[in-house]
């Protein structure tokens, strides 16, 4: 959405603002710049691996990138979006990769620095609006909308695996014999490394494809059964304990 030289350059404005638009889906292949990023999207479901997770973002929500982070990026859709890339000087923010719910504030003074992104000299008001930007960012609270990786190699198999086919049924012990790690090794290091036990993982995995599903137009008793649940109400349940809401209430407020 920036050109490399200046997401990477640490002179010029602390905060610089663009918006994208395109009727293809966006795919960016594995990369990095000396900036931080946040970045949204105003209609579809955005997508960003890095080394250490898997993050899922609604048009309610934003993605911090912290400066250096290898990161990839696809949409769900054609692309329409915006982006924040913040100079490594400016930044008491995060130091890893977070899911942030967006503020009408937040959107509205992105929207506005997006217009003059290109000024080196900025008024005294177009400051006022960078720092607004900088202190939503700092105080808006992450969301659980994030699918942390293991580093120990049978571990990072196995979340893979399940990351790649949620609706895998393999019992802990079945996944322990697959990768071979003893039983309570891979409980025990996998919480420790994720910060939650298998099921739960396996759980968020669910979820966020099934945000990917609804986002891709597919209905919900389709996602129901290829995520592997028995019934329908059992899904929704899931979805209304991760979310606060039904599935399909989820897709009538991205709507509005």
């Amino acid at each position: 959405m920036l050109d490399a030289v200046r997401s990477n350059a640490q002179d010029g404005p602390s905060v610089i603002a663009v918006t994208c638009r395109s009727n293809d889906f966006r795919a960016t292949p594995r990369h990095s710049h000396a900036r931080g990023q946040l970045i949204a999207a105003n209609s579809g479901l955005l997508t960003i691996d890095t080394d250490q997770e898997r993050l899922v973002v609604p048009p309610s929500h934003a993605i911090w990138v912290p400066p250096g982070q290898p990161h990839s990026l696809r949409s769900h859709g054609p692309f329409d979006g915006w982006s924040v890339y913040v100079a490594a000087a400016q930044i008491q923010l995060p130091a890893r990769a977070l899911v942030i719910q967006v503020s009408a504030l937040l959107r509205a003074a992105v929207l506005r620095a997006a217009g003059w992104s290109a000024a080196i000299q900025l008024e005294a008001a177009q400051a006022r609006v960078l720092a607004v930007i900088l202190d939503e960012i700092a105080a808006l609270p992450g969301e659980k909308l994030a699918l942390p990786l293991p580093a120990e190699r049978r571990l990072k198999k196995i979340a893979q695996a399940i990351a790649d086919d949620p609706a895998d049924s393999r019992t802990l012990l079945q996944w322990a014999q697959w990768a071979a790690i003893a039983p309570r090794t891979l409980t025990r290091r996998f919480a420790a490394e994720t910060g939650m036990p298998l099921s739960e993982w396996r759980q968020r995995a669910r979820l966020l494809r099934a945000l990917e599903l609804l986002a891709a137009g597919k209905p919900v008793t389709s996602i129901a059964l290829e995520l592997g649940y028995d019934s329908l109400s059992a899904f929704i349940a899931m979805f209304r304990r991760a979310l606060g809401v039904s599935p399909s209430r989820y897709l009538s407020e991205k709507a509005d």
